[in-house]
């Protein structure tokens, strides 16, 4: 599934953000591109999706990891959730596995080497009260505590254009430049495991740490434009008030530098991802965040690509 030697087109070059746009990244925290994905690349990505969830499979996890995420019909129509759908669906991986996603990636981040982290599916139905349509501020480092790097990164991939009325993602302005106070071992927990209220006043005793002012920016994305933002970048998403399902796949991402690292907590436990169950092996014994088979490389600067 590894792409070996990913390279731009000519016209792809002129899609890169520019040297402004990293600085903005490295300022605020995020970042909205140009048009990424072709009308018919979404429009595929819609296909498979839809037959992803009738049930459509290349493979299947050899093993079920103890925090996956996985909507299965007998759930009814929550917000979904769907984990690793880059391994499980090639139709899927093909189009996530786009080089000029990892170059923009890679350049944001200022990194070498973009590699798959995470794929997570999402469909937020068009339902105003339903309590899983709100996801509350939590920022996604968090939740990799076991990842060594610090730049790692997410692109918000939607299937259509995304507004303020869909819920789109919404970013805290900043807010990864911030030093944070007050984290206990209970930020590892997904937003999904955590009170709601709590996590707003974390997000707010964080600012005020930092006589930061809240600036919320819901990301307005067109088709085929992706949103990219920080891995402790502040965001979350409201309702869904329009008459169509929200679609779309986060994709995360980390730079070639990122390995396991041992990160103790407080019940002299350590912090775990998913992975941690699935990947290789180290020849230390560690899990291996470069396995080819899960977290797949997308881009390679040219230099680094040898033969």
């Amino acid at each position: 599934m590894t792409t070996t030697h990913p390279t731009l087109t000519a016209e792809e070059e002129t899609l890169l953000p520019s040297d402004s746009d990293v600085r903005h990244y490295a300022e605020h925290g995020w970042y909205l591109s140009k048009k990424l994905l072709t009308d018919d690349e979404v429009d595929r990505l819609v296909a498979a999706t839809d037959r992803y969830y009738a049930g459509e499979r290349d493979r299947r996890l050899p093993v079920r990891p103890p925090k996956l995420a996985y909507w299965e019909p007998a759930r009814g129509d929550v917000q979904r959730h769907n984990d690793y759908v880059h391994y499980e669906h090639d139709a899927i991986s093909r189009i996530l596995r786009k080089p000029l996603i990892g170059a923009v990636a890679a350049r944001l981040a200022r990194a070498a080497e973009i590699r798959v982290f995470q794929s997570t599916l999402i469909y937020k139905p068009p339902i105003s009260g339903e309590p899983s349509n709100i996801v509350p501020w939590h920022f996604d480092k968090h939740y990799w505590a076991s990842s060594s790097s610090e730049d790692m990164l997410t692109a918000f991939i939607p299937f259509h254009d995304c507004g303020e009325e869909m819920g789109t993602i919404t970013m805290v302005d900043g807010s990864h430049r911030w030093q944070e106070i007050g984290a206990d071992d209970t930020v590892v927990r997904h937003f999904a495991d955590r009170d709601r209220d709590q996590l707003d006043a974390m997000l707010a005793e964080n600012a005020a740490h930092n006589g930061a002012e809240i600036r919320k920016v819901p990301m307005v994305i067109p088709k085929g434009h992706v949103s990219f933002h920080h891995c402790r970048t502040y965001h979350g998403s409201g309702a869904n008030v329009s008459d169509r399902p929200r679609r779309a796949i986060s994709l995360h991402l980390q730079d070639g530098g990122n390995a396991w690292r041992e990160y103790p907590l407080s019940d002299g436990k350590l912090a775990a991802y998913n992975h941690d169950v699935l990947v290789r092996r180290t020849p230390e014994g560690r899990p291996d965040y470069a396995d080819p088979d899960f977290c797949p490389v997308i881009w390679r600067d040219r230099a680094q690509q040898g033969g």
